[in-house]
């Protein structure tokens, strides 16, 4: 509006007041997925105004995709349980023909749940699941290739050309996205409201406890400028924790250690609770935030994923990012955790154990909680004349997205620091190695498009950038993208990928063993799994051998 109103509310379909100082007036209507409008007000005439809706917003509601190819199309899957947990099924990507589709896209997203409840599975003797393996959270879980942007960029792309390890007529092409780190001195203050699902399921030793012991090692790194709220859910939705100074942090702290377990599981009145709460104590140009910490087992209200899309798209108006924390097993909902972090503009971690909390809550807490850029997602472009065939591994749509034939890509959020590393499988339709073609050494494999938002800001941004043949051989490569690779052969195998080959987990030892940092725990722990599959699958395959 051109001079100052109030609006009210007035009815319960939709009426509103406006309170107007002059006779006439102009008023500017926004309303996300709709056409914007200005039109012009008569003080003295009743108005109705018939907002359309945007032709793409037709599938708001729709699962969105995580990585497309226009005109694309793809085989489906089975859906996997395992117990009375639930994951979604996904479609593995297939092999594209970059003559006839060029180019695609995906999500970039810094979620690295999948990792860590890969490693819960293991560590009991069990089989993963399939659809729990998500090989993009696998690469982001440890960071690999980062290298900091140049002072005033946002964002450093790089890429490398390299040999296929369970291919040998194909290569590899490694894109690897770094994200600035913010200022730790300049770091905003934040807004966090804990919503701590308190109910019977979550009695467990895995569970309850486990978020106690994690959000009181996070209240440790609080300031005195930060604020905390809680908001607990069990049996009834409660406000346990009016909003309050980080630097009472035994008060915090006590008043998590008195949560106690019991009731049902009102997720859903509970999320619009911790919505209120944040958007009472909002901070302009603060990190708001929900930290929502369960089992995804809502069992009062909204309970299913659409519905549960639906509500967080609603919310995530509000500019409150909603951060979620999966724990326990037997009736873990990895499925709903995923799509309230995808729809809240938020992440999704895993807590299998206290390690994992100390990882994610307090020496990652920059990563997860500090956003620089929301949105986010790469286009490539491939050079049909130099790459014949590709195939982008992990970064697999659900089922239900695939069959939407109108479904578009959703970005993801980027935090401070973060590296997101992406691989293709290509083959090539010349020479690429150099050393033996040196006409293909100026040769363009594909051109890339970064496109985000800086966060409170709707104006789209793009980075392009172009994936040169800079070929070298396996071996010779950084040890983080050859480890990347083992990370990818490890969840190509445990999916059961048909496009792993003849691989055997002593070849995924093998190549994680020769490329492994040694001061990393967390690498040095990835050898361990890969021997525990190996056992694993190892006896599935004698058992199916000898019968």
């Amino acid at each position: 509006m051109q001079s100052t109103h109030m609006l009210h509310f007035t009815g319960v379909e939709g009426d509103y007041g406006i309170i107007s100082t002059t006779e006439s007036d102009s008023v500017t209507i926004c309303f996300e997925g709709y056409e914007s409008q200005t039109i012009l007000l008569n003080a003295n005439a009743y108005q109705k105004i018939l907002m359309k809706e945007i032709s793409s917003n037709a599938s708001r509601s729709r699962q969105k995709l995580i990585s497309v190819t226009k005109d694309m199309g793809q085989s489906s899957k089975f859906r996997w349980y395992k117990g009375d947990e639930s994951y979604f099924s996904l479609v593995e990507n297939e092999i594209v023909d970059s003559k006839k589709f060029p180019n695609t896209g995906f999500s970039l997203n810094v979620d690295k749940a999948s990792y860590s409840n890969i490693r819960r599975f293991l560590n009991v003797r069990s089989e993963v699941p399939p659809d729990a393996v998500r090989i993009e959270e696998l690469l982001n879980y440890f960071g690999l290739h980062y290298h900091e942007p140049d002072k005033t960029d946002v964002f450093r792309i790089e890429s490398q050309v390299t040999d296929c390890p369970w291919n040998e007529k194909n290569k590899l092409l490694y894109l690897n996205v770094s994200a600035r780190k913010l200022n730790l001195d300049k770091v905003p203050p934040c807004n966090l409201v804990f919503l701590l699902d308190a109910s019977g399921s979550m009695d467990m030793p895995g569970k309850l406890p486990l978020i106690k012991a994690a959000f009181q090692m996070l209240v440790k790194n609080l300031r005195p400028i930060d604020t905390v709220s809680i908001v607990t859910y069990g049996g009834s939705v409660a406000i346990w924790l009016q909003p309050t100074s980080g630097a009472e942090k035994q008060k915090i702290i006590q008043s998590i250690e008195e949560i106690t377990a019991d009731g049902d599981t009102p997720g859903e009145a509970a999320i619009k609770t911790a919505y209120q709460l944040a958007e009472k104590v909002f901070i302009k140009n603060g990190n708001n935030r929900i930290i929502l910490a369960t089992d995804g087992d809502f069992n009062v209200g909204e309970t299913s994923e659409k519905s549960l899309e639906d509500l967080i798209s609603k919310e995530r108006l509000t500019n409150v990012y909603l951060t979620c924390l999966g724990v326990g097993t037997g009736n873990f909902k990895d499925s709903k955790l995923e799509t309230l972090a995808k729809k809240g503009n938020g992440n999704y971690a895993y807590l299998d154990n206290i390690s994992e909390a100390e990882k994610v809550l307090v020496k990652e807490m920059t990563q997860t909680f500090f956003v620089v850029a929301n949105n986010v997602f790469l286009n490539v472009q491939f050079n049909p004349d130099v790459i014949k065939e590709y195939r982008l591994i992990g970064f697999d749509n659900k089922r239900d997205a695939i069959a939407d034939s109108t479904g578009e890509l959703e970005g993801g959020e980027i935090g401070s620091g973060n590296s997101v590393l992406a691989i293709f499988e290509i083959t090539p339709a010349i020479d690429i190695n150099t050393k033996t073609n040196a006409a293909s050494s100026t040769a363009n494999l594909a051109q890339v498009s970064l496109k985000y938002n800086l966060c409170n800001d709707t104006l789209s941004n793009e980075i392009k950038y172009n994936c040169t043949n800079n070929y070298a051989a396996f071996n010779s490569i950084d040890k983080d993208l050859r480890f990347g690779a083992a990370l990818a052969m490890f969840g190509m195998k445990l999916r059961q990928s048909k496009f792993i080959g003849n691989i055997e987990w002593s070849d995924i030892e093998n190549i994680a063993m020769n490329s492994y940092d040694p001061n990393e725990y967390l690498q040095k722990e990835f050898l361990q799994l890969v021997s525990i599959a190996k056992k694993i699958y190892g006896k599935r395959r004698k058992k199916y051998t000898e019968k």
